[in-house]
């Protein structure tokens, strides 16, 4: 199973977010991101909002950055770890912007980008940025497939409904002839969506046996991501017995990639933090994930 670190500092969740990160600078994200890059980790996130209602902030929090920005940083400061928009929301974008702003950070990353697009929910951002929320899903739908027609191309064409664009040029475009598409959301919908049209599935908000019981309903294509949460952080350094035990709890759950969040109290044990994870991560890969290797021996 593939690791990836869910970013921090980026996004600020009430109760999730650590204090060290309200303080942190620019500096200590690059810091984190070599780091993640050094310890051949899979990927690093970053998430969309445009503007959270204040009432709504409470919940969901107010600090969410840019995430072409901050993963243009981050490419910038890295040479092999993939870049996850978890997630874009496709409503927000029209499909040929997404092919040239995120084909772009394709190119400057030598194909390094995962697109996780999602459906949206939250009505308010919708109306404050002039989306249409009503029958999104739709529009989401063939967002994706424009997407898939464009990405990649210099000369894309697409007719639908909400989409039509033919005779255009779209230069730089992504590196990777083929990006992959990991769609966001919890229902069964969105793993209908993911299945018929991207190439990963991105689930939040449900436990590991909903998850579970949920993939259980469909098949699954070769080579489709599964990417589930644990759904609290790991402290690898403090409880290394147990983040093996989450980590082969999300694998039996069904998953082939998570994106870990890690407890710390500053920068520096952010890091070592990672290196910690790093070597269960390892460990684990010797014993090639059994289910009679769940508990390894904690000295190794």
């Amino acid at each position: 199973m593939r690791i990836g670190i869910s970013t921090p500092v980026v996004v600020a969740v009430p109760g999730v977010h650590s204090h060290w990160e309200r303080s942190a600078r620019i500096d200590d994200l690059s810091q984190i991101a070599r780091k993640a890059d050094e310890l051949a980790f899979h990927h690093l996130t970053c998430s969309e909002h445009v503007a959270v209602p204040t009432a709504i902030a409470e919940r969901r929090g107010g600090t969410y950055w840019d995430p072409l920005a901050t993963l243009s940083y981050i490419a910038a400061h890295t040479t092999t770890i993939k870049l996850a928009t978890l997630v874009l929301v496709l409503g927000y974008h029209h499909p040929l912007a997404i092919a040239k702003r995120y084909g772009t950070l394709d190119t400057i990353s030598n194909g390094r980008l995962i697109l996780g697009v999602g459906v949206g929910s939250l009505r308010e951002e919708f109306m404050l940025v002039g989306a249409q929320f009503e029958g999104r899903g739709a529009i989401a739908d063939e967002s994706m497939r424009a997407l898939r027609a464009s990405l990649g191309e210099t000369r894309p064409s697409f007719s639908g409904e909400y989409f039509n664009f033919d005779d255009v040029y779209v230069e730089p475009t992504a590196q990777q002839s083929h990006v992959p598409l990991w769609v966001g959301g919890s229902t069964r919908r969105s793993l209908r969506r993911a299945v018929e049209l991207g190439d990963g599935w991105v689930p939040f908000g449900r436990t590991l046996d909903e998850f579970k019981s949920m993939l259980e309903e469909v098949t699954i294509p070769d080579g489709f991501d599964v990417a589930l949460s644990a759904g609290k952080a790991f402290d690898p350094m403090g409880a290394p017995v147990q983040t093996r035990e989450q980590l082969c709890a999300v694998r039996e759950a069904g998953a082939n990639v998570t994106s870990a969040s890690l407890t710390a109290n500053s920068v520096t044990h952010y890091l070592e933090q990672l290196e910690a994870l790093a070597n269960i991560r390892d460990q684990l890969d010797d014993h090639k994930w059994n289910q009679s290797d769940k508990h390894p021996d904690p000295t190794g």
